[in-house]
């Protein structure tokens, strides 16, 4: 990989899908501009960041020096960390097992790990009207799917073997996990994961991208409750 010498753009805020890619470009040692999106009040509806980002959610990135050099724009965290991953070579195995073992545990995060355990936020924390039905049925989804990597990681010391893109991946739902009603004494490989990955220096800096942001945020807000959780097509 030749030495990236125009930083990329990330278009971001302090959640953890945009945490997943501060992460990484911190990891990777890659340049990159923070743009935030406060999506509590609707700044992923602008024009400008849909022409990036057609779903109206973050993170997003803008590489200026994408495939054969010229400007590559990149939605969906996941996708953002595969490319990323081709990019440098790095977290991400080139060998085609390495890879799938890698894109597997990358999916099972991006289709069940963080919308359920984002579901258990909502109707946790978020919802004007607490449903036992509702928080008994993700607390106890986010609860099986704990268990999923528990036992996963009884054997190893990251999801795919390697630390890599997966990780990264989970790394921001689960240090949320008391949020999500979970005692973390309950999976004590997740526990050990997680205090390694946190320790990270690299994904200490990431997580701490626009820390103070998310603190002065407030989703309780009627008004940002409108936004994020009174979407419909438009």
């Amino acid at each position: 990989m030749a030495k990236q010498t125009q930083p990329i753009d990330l278009f971001y805020w302090p959640t953890p899908n945009g945490w997943k890619i501060s992460i990484m470009l911190e990891e990777c040692g890659l340049p990159y501009n923070v743009h935030l999106v406060n999506i509590g009040k609707g700044e992923q509806f602008k024009p400008e960041f849909l022409a990036i980002s057609p779903n109206n959610r973050m993170p997003a990135i803008v590489d200026p020096e994408g495939p054969d050099g010229k400007p590559i724009s990149v939605f969906e965290s996941g996708a953002i960390l595969q490319y990323l991953g081709r990019k440098t070579g790095k977290f991400y195995p080139k060998d085609e097992r390495g890879r799938v073992e890698v894109d597997q545990w990358l999916f099972w995060q991006m289709g069940g790990f963080g919308p359920m355990l984002g579901q258990t936020h909502h109707f946790r924390i978020y919802a004007p009207e607490k449903i036992p039905y509702a928080v008994d049925r993700y607390t106890n989804e986010a609860n099986r799917l704990y268990g999923v990597m528990n036992k996963r990681l009884a054997d190893r010391a990251y999801l795919a073997g390697e630390y890599s893109i997966a990780d990264m991946a989970c790394v921001g739902w689960a240090k949320l996990w008391e949020r999500q009603g979970q005692n973390i004494k309950e999976f004590p490989h997740v526990e050990r994961w997680l205090s390694d990955v946190m320790a990270r220096p690299a994904v200490i800096k990431g997580l701490a991208v626009s820390e103070e942001q998310r603190a002065q945020s407030n989703p309780a807000d009627p008004a940002a409750r409108a936004v994020l959780f009174g979407q419909k097509a438009r």
